[in-house]
């Protein structure tokens, strides 16, 4: 029989927010379907609802016409219902077989949990992703990537008959997204519900059936996918026409003289890193996921050591032996993963925008909380971050708004930023957003700051940067200009064809 899922009439509020408000549309079994928005329309809000980690104000769900309502996460899984959320959901201390199998541990005759019989079992499902990883490697030591494939390897494992995808490929190489693609039509023709959510227009058109559009929290367009088009998806994403985001955009001319240079260095990482970066300046890196792109800032910043090379800051030779170094001589780093490494998530947009700056917020002894409050408050209307105050807590924000809120941390008139790197600041936020960022990327470049710009959308990197650097394997393998830069030369480089 044929399956389907039903939301009627959700809705949700949260203290100065209405996240979702009488949303209700419907997906059928063997069908895609993508659910889109900017950030904050209510897309986690409404995954949430469906996985039993939030309960609706109003409203219900049901499948196959059955009402269902999830007072936890594990009744969701019981009904059959997986969730792969953009956040992790493992355990990092245990291995991929322990994760994989972390609600139905293998057990042999005697009732003890069979290594051997989870070794096998996780290898075949390893086999099918055709991954390089074993069922005994420690996930925590793993790459994002894998990680994100881990998660994945979960929710194809309990063969549910409801899938969200939650910004799947944020994380992935373009092989693993052909290879996750392959499962989820697999997933699809055996009559499965996918719902999958997605800032990557592009994706849409290639995976899905249907897209449902949320904006406010309000349903605002429904469209079967090959009856519509990324203009007026995006229309209806942010409710006007966005135009060319990159003809939009305004950039910085005025590029000055050298403020870091690199030379020769080497880390457990990469080899022989050399560059040069100029006051003004926006300097793209790119490279497939795993090239090095993470692990140079890192040695720049003063988290991984460096084994030999020299870095000059405005032509003084400096050796950071840790981030505060960096960040006292002007350096700022926008880290990869912003929940893990650039946010305190139980803590406010205040107490997340004030870090760095403490010590100049001190009266005596004490804290200025009045001067923190205005610091943080200048940053929530500077960068139009939505919340009803800067005293929300940063996991209640959506992706976009912290990255926002990391941005605003980093460019107040306290602190003395000359350097910011920002290591892929637009992943898993939406269309408008993007312009936004890319926009305030040239705004910091006009007021003579140095930006280091990394991504793995290849697009962003060679329509916002003045000047690319191409890694592979840890080792730099080309440095173009904007003007000479193709999407053809800069992929042969990355992958060193």
């Amino acid at each position: 029989m044929d399956m389907f899922l039903e939301f009627s009439n959700i809705s949700k509020a949260f203290p100065g927010v209405q996240a979702l408000n009488d949303v209700s549309f419907r997906v059928d079994s063997g069908r895609v379907c993508a659910l889109m928005g900017e950030n904050g329309a209510g897309k986690s809000t409404l995954l949430k609802i469906l996985s039993g980690d939030l309960q609706p104000d109003k409203g219900h769900i049901s499948i196959n016409g059955a009402v269902k309502s999830f007072s936890s996460p594990y009744q969701s899984i019981k009904s059959s219902i997986s969730i792969i959320y953009q956040e992790r959901q493992l355990v990092s201390e245990m291995s991929v077989m322990e994760n994989v199998f972390l609600d139905d541990l293998q057990e042999n005759t005697f009732g003890f949990v069979s290594r051997t019989k989870l070794k096998q079992k996780t290898q075949e499902i390893i086999d099918i992703f055709g991954l390089p990883v074993k069922p005994t490697d420690i996930v925590g030591h793993l790459t994002v990537a894998y990680q994100q494939m881990i998660e994945i390897m979960k929710a194809y494992r309990r063969d549910s008959d409801i899938i969200a995808f939650d910004e799947p490929t944020a994380p992935l190489t373009d092989k693993e997204i052909e290879i996750l693609f392959k499962l989820i039509r697999q997933l699809r023709d055996r009559g499965k519900i996918i719902i999958y959510v997605s800032h990557r227009i592009a994706e849409i058109f290639q995976i899905t059936d249907d897209i449902a559009v949320l904006k406010d929290g309000k349903l605002v367009a429904n469209f079967k996918t090959p009856e519509t088009n990324s203009n007026e998806l995006v229309k209806a994403m942010v409710g006007r026409d966005v135009g060319d985001t990159y003809a939009n955009l305004k950039r910085n001319d005025e590029i000055g003289d050298v403020i870091l240079e690199v030379k020769d260095l080497v880390t457990d990482y990469v080899r022989d890193i050399s560059f040069e970066l100029r006051r003004g300046e926006v300097l793209g890196f790119s490279g497939l996921i795993g090239a090095g792109r993470t692990e140079v800032m890192r040695a720049i910043f003063g988290v991984d050591p460096i084994i030999s090379g020299e870095i000059l800051l405005a032509g003084k030779s400096v050796r950071f032996k840790s981030p505060r170094d960096a960040i006292d001589s002007g350096i700022a780093l926008c880290p990869e993963d912003r929940k893990e490494e650039g946010l305190v998530l139980g803590q406010s947009i205040r107490k997340n925008v004030s870090i760095p700056v403490l010590s100049k917020l001190k009266k005596w002894i004490f804290l200025d909380e009045k001067s923190e409050h205005n610091l943080a408050a200048d940053a929530v209307r500077k960068y139009s971050i939505k919340t009803p105050s800067a005293e929300k807590l940063t996991q209640e924000l959506s992706g976009g708004n912290q990255q926002k809120t990391i941005l605003g941390r980093w460019t107040s008139n306290l602190v003395d930023t000359k350097i910011l790197i920002l290591d892929e600041p637009t992943k898993g936020i939406d269309v408008g957003t993007k312009a936004e960022v890319y926009q305030m990327i040239h705004d910091f470049a006009a007021q003579g700051i140095a930006v280091i710009f990394i991504s793995s959308e290849l697009t962003e990197v060679l329509n916002v940067s003045d000047h690319i650097i191409v890694l592979h394997d840890g080792r730099i393998t080309g440095k173009l200009s904007r003007h000479e830069a193709t999407e053809v030369l800069v992929l042969e480089l990355a992958m060193k064809v």
